[in-house]
């Protein structure tokens, strides 16, 4: 500030006392440079074309369009530039300069081209343009330019041209950059050993960056940077924060491209109040590091605390970017929060990124995890380009809310339209055959993922078709294809063929997936529960003893099912026969009045599910309350007449709950939307959207 106003009272000084000379306009644009201060330069440049002090002066317009690129007035050196009698080659540059500093890359093009003489500046200046703008197969052409032309490339040249490198991926001509480096014996300053690093973290050789690091005497926080971000991006987080520590211990500070990076290490390694801390006491928070800790909340199942951070990065007037907001939107269909959704598709279209193919692709998925299939094909529909994730989005959405054949012919189009499918496309597809009992159309779709498009099919799809198989009765070829698989089967293999098992009553087999269960995943609760089910369903008493004994010896717990509910931007939440809501008086009275309403209507409580020995009415009252009756009994009551109740349960719909939803939305006349761990249920004028078949 001390410099900007001893410059202000000279140039005041100036104007009381008329014209100087050549040298006293050189030494005050001088510091209008140094000291980046735009204002006073137009002044000065005022002062000497009022006074006309030698027009021609190339030499002081040529400070003058030095300043104005450098403060990035691009009217202002236009101008100047064009009413230039006189340009040499720092009057080129310095446009160059300009162009190369706003992006303009089209315009650095064309400057370029009209240039009577070019030097090594002009080069590296082009250059640099394009790479930082992300065109770097365009700065590699004009560095071939330049070495055809004779000019030698500086090191300000070979980081520019790393940098492309680095954006290519292209580790080969990189090595090239460094093995002419240490050839020509060029002395390498810290933005060269930077690039360097960078080049090698980003193509994947990490080994080879820290061995560079290793060798730098002198780093900077640039050259942190690179190594932690390489480590972050190699999937090490647990060596890109030692990096951090190191960082910290040698007094080298942070700035907020460290910090991003130590965001992301922390939520990569799921140490969610780590993150925060470190988010909660950086002094500045660019965009980058808002979306990071919005990003990790939402990937480690703390979406509502993604919203709330959201919410708090609009209050400090930070802008949001498609990263931003698909991370938003995806927090949403995590907590199935359509209210919320809404909003923040409003706020997209507001921003202007509705087209954007992340954002969009994100929306298809929201809508449709919401069980708003019609809102979410509206999306995909308007959208301009669409790759194979927005595909895939649509086919999910259709298979889970049970528009198998819709999924299938959308598939169809998706071939038509030349999109190469990826092995989710195949999940959606042999979800959409499982749930409508496609057997044939399931195989022939899982034989084409080898045969027609050179894929090995995964675990996912092997689990598909086990479902398929199994669901429809055909366990032993369900088991025969678990045995002809060229990997060992997973624990979603075993699972999903324990619950196929549990549908068809085949204890033999059930007992098999449940042993390989035991050994790959011997603390989940899951395959104990339901085999002890199983044989508490056949009067097995003795073997449900010992499956509950080896669960207390292995200190076992079972998972506890809960359901909840939006209303008012709120989530209530519900365990079965709970009586800790507020409007638990009036919610167990609006299951009463459901009950009765519903036996008239031929009603009947499945009784067989409860597996334990006790009297008929002590049966009834152990499934009446169940955590999705609850929910449902709580939407009834405060949602509109007639407005739509979307209920999300954490495991699968029992049988009962299941049926008690079809009659309700039948005497009520209600649509009710319930999505639980395997599908959508959208329950319509006493009819499931599953078909009864989940």
């Amino acid at each position: 500030m001390k410099a900007k106003q001893k410059l202000c009272e000279a140039v005041d000084l100036l104007y009381s006392r008329g014209p100087t000379g050549s040298n006293g306009y050189a030494r005050l644009l001088l510091e209008c440079i140094r000291t980046n201060d735009f204002e006073q330069g137009k002044r000065l440049q005022s002062h000497m074309e009022r006074h006309c002090f030698k027009p021609n002066d190339t030499f002081l317009q040529n400070r003058l369009l030095h300043l104005y690129a450098k403060c990035g007035k691009i009217s202002s050196a236009q101008q100047l530039f064009v009413k230039m009698p006189q340009r040499d080659v720092f009057s080129w540059n310095a446009m160059l300069s300009l162009y190369s500093k706003l992006g303009l890359v089209e315009n650095l093009r064309e400057l370029f081209n009209r240039m009577p003489t070019r030097d090594s500046v002009s080069y590296n200046t082009v250059i640099a343009g394009f790479a930082s703008c992300g065109c770097s197969e365009d700065a590699l052409d004009f560095f071939l330019w330049m070495r055809e032309e004779g000019f030698e490339p500086t090191e300000y040249t070979h980081v520019s041209i790393l940098n492309a490198c680095s954006q290519l991926l292209d580790l080969k001509l990189g090595k090239q950059i460094h093995g002419r480096l240490t050839a020509s014996n060029l002395k390498m300053n810290v933005f060269v050993w930077n690039a360097l690093i960078d080049m090698y973290a980003k193509c994947g050789e990490i080994d080879q960056a820290r061995s560079l690091f290793n060798q730098m005497l002198d780093r900077n926080v640039v050259s942190w940077n690179s190594m932690i971000a390489g480590y972050l991006k190699s999937g090490q987080p647990g060596k890109c924060l030692d990096l951090f520590r190191q960082m910290q211990v040698l007094g080298v500070e942070p700035d907020l491209v460290t910090l991003s990076s130590v965001l992301g290490a922390y939520l990569q390694s799921g140490l969610v109040e780590e993150a925060r801390r470190i988010f909660s006491e950086m002094n500045e928070k660019d965009r980058v590091c808002w979306t990071t800790m919005i990003v990790g909340y939402a990937q480690n199942g703390r979406e509502e605390d993604a919203l709330v951070l959201y919410s708090e990065m609009l209050s400090e007037n930070v802008r949001p970017d498609s990263f931003t907001m698909s991370s938003v939107v995806s927090a949403c269909a995590g907590l199935v929060s359509l209210d919320h959704g809404k909003v923040v598709h409003s706020q997209v279209i507001l921003i202007g990124i509705e087209v954007d193919l992340r954002v969009s692709s994100a929306l298809v998925d929201m809508y449709s995890k919401c069980g708003e299939i019609t809102d979410a094909y509206d999306v995909f529909n308007r959208m301009a380009t669409r790759n194979v994730v927005s595909w895939n989005a649509m086919i999910m959405g259709y298979a889970q809310n049970g528009m198998d054949k819709d999924a299938l012919v959308l598939y169809d189009r998706m071939l038509k339209e030349n999109l190469k499918p990826d092995n989710i496309t195949f999940v959606g597809i042999l979800s959409a055959c499982s749930h409508a009992s496609l057997i044939e159309d399931g195989q022939i779709y899982f034989n084409s993922i080898s045969k027609l498009h050179g894929m090995k099919p995964t675990s996912d799809h092997y689990a598909c078709m086990v479902n398929l198989l199994g669901r429809s009765g055909n366990v032993v070829e369900a088991v025969n294809l678990i045995k002809g698989m060229p990997d060992e089967p997973t624990s979603l293999i075993w699972s999903t063929l324990l619950s196929v098992c549990r549908i068809n009553s085949d204890i033999k087999h059930a007992e098999i997936a449940a042993r390989h269960l035991f050994e790959l995943d011997p603390l989940d609760a899951g395959p104990y529960i339901m085999l002890s089910n199983m044989y508490a369903a056949s009067g097995r008493w003795d073997d449900v003893a010992s499956v509950r004994s080896l669960m207390k010896d292995r200190k076992i717990r079972k998972l506890a099912a809960y359901s909840w509910i939006e209303f008012n931007n709120k989530v209530h939440k519900f365990i079965s026969d709970d009586r800790t809501h507020p409007q638990t008086e009036e919610i167990y009275r609006e299951l009463s009045r459901l009950m009765v309403r519903l036996r008239e209507e031929g009603f009947v409580p499945n009784t067989n599910l409860v597996l334990h020995d006790v009297g008929e009415t002590e049966k009834v009252e152990s499934i009446c309350y169940h955590s999705e009756k609850l929910a449902l009994a709580f939407g009834l009551i405060r949602k509109p007449r007639g407005a739509p109740i979307r209920i999300v349960k954490n495991i699968r719909v029992c049988s009962d709950c299941h049926l008690f939803m079809k009659f309700v939305s039948k005497v009520t006349d209600r649509h009710i939307v319930l999505r639980d761990s395997n599908r959508f249920h959208h329950f319509v004028g006493g009819q499931c959207s599953c078909k009864d078949y989940w």
